[in-house]
């Protein structure tokens, strides 16, 4: 019973083997579940109902928006020197806005609702506070959302909301959702509209650097499009209570490993961890070891509001 649900749900959401391992290792990481013999009933229950199918269309439409605007978005990221050179940057960006469609694509299929990303519409700050620019309710006319809602995306290996400075307060509603893609997401839309066999790879066999075989070859070594699953994973409210250092975790002989935060993160928090559990080394953050900032809101996914009465909820001032 346990093995077909699991191939059920594998073949019907395009999950190998491997990311199937990497989403059940995150489920428990993250809180979702608290053993791996609660794994089935959260796939029934949690994962399948909140999962959405990213098509070859959409995708395109979120590329092509996402590229629209990637030579205007600092090449740097919240509280870091690294910088990312364009390539890298448009994929990041397309994998956020692949959440963003993805959260479109369930508020359609749940409640009929229409909305409207308003990708095209003013500059990156004046629309930061919400993503949702319009909704269309069934029987209503187009409108501006009640409430402002924050879409942030993440590869399945993803455990936290990470919120950093004053951004929590600037929206109502903090939206995770986990996008079913890896590095080669840009490449393997590439190859399905031709971009190497016709372009690429045909310019490399006319300049003499491939042969028509090892341009074949090429070709089928790279990664093939498939719909891309997508998990609406929960949300974080604003107007909920929360309490400083709402932590937990695990001592180790050296270190503390936080596993759960539910709340604000201040300056100074780590090193209050650090006393109040007595320890001589580090207090870590699973899966990630430190963030790039002190100050925000901090979430693991096993914190979320994700049942379907809370949902509702939502959709009711929307």
């Amino acid at each position: 019973m346990k093995i077909d649900i699991i191939k059920k749900t594998q073949e019907q959401f395009f999950i190998s083997d491997s990311d199937l391992e990497i989403i059940f290792t995150k489920a428990l990481a993250g809180g979702e579940v608290s053993s791996e013999d609660e794994i089935v009933e959260w796939l029934t229950e949690r994962f399948i109902p909140n999962i959405v199918l990213i098509s070859k269309d959409e995708y395109a439409h979120m590329c092509v928006d996402a590229l629209k605007i990637v030579s205007h978005v600092a090449p740097t990221d919240y509280g870091s020197s690294r910088q990312r050179d364009m390539g890298q940057l448009w994929a990041d960006m397309i994998r956020g806005y692949l959440g963003e469609a993805a959260f479109l694509q369930f508020l359609k299929t749940n409640w009929g609702i229409d909305a409207d990303l308003g990708h095209d519409k003013g500059t990156l700050g004046e629309y930061l506070p919400m993503d949702i620019h319009a909704v269309t309710l069934p029987g209503e006319r187009p409108r501006s959302p009640r409430i402002k809602i924050s879409i942030k995306a993440t590869k399945w290996n993803g455990i936290w909301l990470d919120i950093p400075g004053d951004q929590f307060n600037h929206s109502d509603v903090h939206v995770l959702v986990k996008v079913g893609v890896g590095r080669d997401h840009l490449f393997a839309f590439f190859k399905e509209i031709s971009v190497f066999k016709d372009k690429v790879l045909k310019i490399g066999e006319e300049v003499g650097s491939l042969s028509k075989e090892e341009s074949e070859d090429l070709f089928e070594s790279l990664p093939s499009f498939q719909q891309i699953p997508a998990y609406i994973c929960g949300f974080a409210l604003k107007s909920n209570s929360y309490e400083n250092l709402s932590y937990t975790g695990k001592r180790g002989r050296k270190h503390y490993t936080i596993k759960g935060w539910n709340g604000p993160i201040c300056a100074g928090d780590l090193d209050k961890i650090k006393s109040t559990e007595g320890i001589i080394g580090e207090a870590k953050f699973e899966g990630i070891g430190a963030f790039s900032h002190e100050q925000g809101y901090l979430f693991n996914t096993g914190n979320f509001l994700w049942r379907k009465e809370d949902w509702e909820k939502i959709i009711k001032n929307l």
